[in-house]
């Protein structure tokens, strides 16, 4: 059956309405703060509830179905339409960005990939600092309600393997979706507050610790500052913010998990230990790097080391120096780690490390294979022996990672962005990861200086990375339809 369009433009404007709702709170904490943007963000209310009041309007009086392959649909609208009225704020000045700059800024915001095209933050006001964070933290709502309900429905990048109707045991922790949507609502509550009191407790101000919090659980970077993490030049801050990036790397379902009866080996999710032990390996290797070559301390190695590749993997955004200053080697090494990411079922981006190590099982499959042609050898994810299905729909999703990979580079370069910056903010956008590498878009710079057409490709290639590339892809196909 076809994808109805009433019951997602209905839909729509709901969460149209609750983007309204923010831009008048934002109004609010403006007038408390005297920062001069109360009007500019009430007017933008006004608009923002003016048209999800029409989309309600206009399917008044028709049927209400909201089936699966409808709510397909509205996740798409919502992604791609959601940002274009969450910028309307950064349109006036002081922010005065353009609509596209705007739009790339926002949808940087909502799928908490922190990439940035503003400057000057450190004297931005207030309003607009908070609405920054707000967004990426309520993006990391959506991430974790899209990577638990719709994606393993979907059948996209192997998702399926941990869907909730799972008859595994483990698997079936809540009776139903929305026990599900309050177990993990209550924990990522839980986590952004004890990441506020930690930081504010470690020396930041009550507003940076608040935004900093919005931004580190969903992994998403936005920093009320232009220094990021560096500005507040605190090892502990750092060392707090590498626990509350894995935080929110973490499957927000294991969190439930943990704390369910059973054995720890049913409790503990396998991939938290293997991001952990990515971890600890980079960590590692680029503090040993720092430490034998470029003549760093070992406590100040170990301590730049564990933020910024933690930064990274996680798809965090945050940075605490420029390392890509040290070298090509930080260079390559943060580039290679921008495809990473974390765990299914958290706010990370990238390829994921469940994904990574089904395709490392894949590859010593076919070399065992190449030897002994007859041995029967599945290939086991934990305690399950994966499917045919489940394997070819990781398979499938890798090669179009790195196709869309490929195709967005070879476009921004036909732009006239050299090789570096085309490749670098190819990868951190489709892996929702913030900085890129070089003086352009690195840790030390921003995305502002790009051609607005590169803007536009990088925003699409963000939502098309957030969305796992075939929920957007699943639109064009005449399967979907039938």
């Amino acid at each position: 059956m076809l994808p109805q369009v009433w019951p997602a433009i209905l839909t729509l404007g709901w969460i149209l309405f609750a983007t309204a709702a923010g831009e008048g709170v934002m109004a609010l904490v403006a007038l408390a703060a005297a920062d001069g943007m109360a009007t500019e963000f009430a007017v933008t209310a006004a608009v923002t509830a003016a048209v999800a009041g029409a989309c309600v309007l206009t399917t008044k009086g028709r049927p209400f179905d909201l089936r699966f392959r409808d709510a397909a649909l509205l996740t798409v609208l919502s992604w791609f339409l959601v940002p274009a009225f969450a910028a309307l704020p950064l349109i006036p000045a002081p922010a005065a960005l353009s609509f596209v700059d705007a739009y790339f800024e926002m949808a940087s915001g909502i799928t908490t990939t922190g990439s940035t095209v503003m400057a000057g933050l450190d004297t931005m006001p207030a309003s607009i600092l908070l609405w920054r964070s707000t967004v990426q933290w309520l993006g990391g709502v959506g991430i974790i309600g899209l990577a638990i309900i719709i994606l393993p429905f979907l059948k996209i990048g192997g998702m399926q393997l941990f869907r909730l109707e799972s008859s595994d045991r483990s698997e079936n922790l809540l009776p139903n979706v929305r026990g599900v949507a309050k177990a993990v609502g209550n924990v990522y509550l839980a986590l952004t507050l004890a990441c506020f009191l930690t930081y504010w407790g470690l020396g930041m101000a009550p507003f940076d610790a608040l935004n900093h919090a919005f931004t580190t659980l969903p992994t998403a970077g936005f920093s009320t500052h232009d220094a990021s993490f560096g500005y507040f030049n605190s090892p502990a801050l750092e060392w707090a913010g590498v626990v509350f990036m894995a935080a929110g790397a973490f499957p927000f379902l294991a969190y439930i998990r943990l704390v369910r009866p059973g054995s720890l080996r049913e409790r503990v999710d396998r991939q938290a230990v293997m991001l952990v032990v990515i971890l600890a390996l980079a960590t590692l290797a680029f503090a040993a790097w720092m430490v034998l070559a470029k003549g760093y301390d070992i406590g100040t190695a170990l301590t730049k080391s564990a933020f910024n590749v933690t930064s990274v993997v996680t798809t965090s955004g945050f940075v605490s120096f420029d390392y890509t200053s040290l070298g090509a080697f930080a260079g390559m090494l943060f580039f290679l780690l921008s495809f990473v990411g974390g765990c299914t079922g958290s706010t990370a981006g990238a390829l994921k490390v469940f994904r990574l190590e089904v395709m490392a099982k894949i590859a010593v499959q076919h070399i065992h294979r190449a030897g002994r042609p007859h041995v029967v050898a599945p290939i086991r994810y934990g305690a399950r022996v994966l499917s045919d299905d489940q394997v070819a729909s990781v398979g499938a999703f890798v090669f179009l990672y790195f196709a869309a990979f490929a195709v967005i580079s070879v476009m921004l370069s036909a732009l006239g962005l050299d090789m570096e910056v085309a490749l670098s903010s190819t990868a951190q956008a489709l892996g929702n990861v913030g900085p890129g590498i070089g003086p352009i878009i690195g840790p030390a710079g921003n995305f502002s200086s790009l051609p607005d057409a590169a803007k536009v490709i990088l925003s699409f290639a963000m939502i098309l990375g957030r969305l796992e590339i075939l929920g957007v892809l699943i639109l064009f196909m005449p399967s979907f339809y039938r």
